[in-house]
């Protein structure tokens, strides 16, 4: 690598000396002007020739696997989120539950489940409730959050299971 570094370097500083000299020897006018422009187009190509050298075919395997392992992480992080917000959706609803029972003047704890919606958003779609059996609860339950009454499983408080 070092090796490769040192004679590029010894070829950009020769073409430049070249191109030095060659525009000293040239008097002015049109010939000095196209002497320039190409002495400047030689050390340009003196100076990319690393660039034109390079083995491009590695590159595009290593995008495509970094391609995948990006869709990957992303799938992972899209589910994380959901997860989260399901999580989070259960977690608010069963508050919810909790504090409309307690305005019903019922101690009652809530454990909700969710599923996702056709849509793909997370939705409640089940609860265990525990404390004791309100009928204006249930009803509650199912008109204002779509929990029907067969899927709301109540436990009273003195239950083992």
């Amino acid at each position: 690598m070092m090796e490769a570094l040192e004679r590029w370097l010894l070829a950009v500083s020769a073409a430049a000396l070249l191109v030095s000299v060659v525009q000293a020897l040239i008097p002015e006018g049109g010939l000095r002007r196209t002497a320039t422009f190409i002495g400047g187009l030689l050390l340009l190509a003196v100076l990319l020739r690393p660039a034109a050298e390079l083995d491009l075919s590695g590159l595009s395997a290593g995008l495509s696997d970094w391609t995948e392992q990006v869709e990957q992480r992303q799938s992972e992080l899209e589910a994380a989120q959901s997860d989260a917000l399901a999580a989070g959706i259960a977690e608010r609803t069963a508050a919810y539950i909790s504090d409309k029972g307690a305005a019903l003047g019922l101690a009652v704890t809530a454990r909700v489940e969710t599923e996702n919606s056709p849509d793909g958003i997370p939705v409640p779609s089940a609860v265990e409730l525990t404390g004791p059996r309100s009928a204006e609860l249930s009803a509650y339950i199912a008109e204002e959050l779509g929990i029907p009454s067969e899927r709301q499983i109540w436990k009273e408080q003195d239950d083992e299971t």
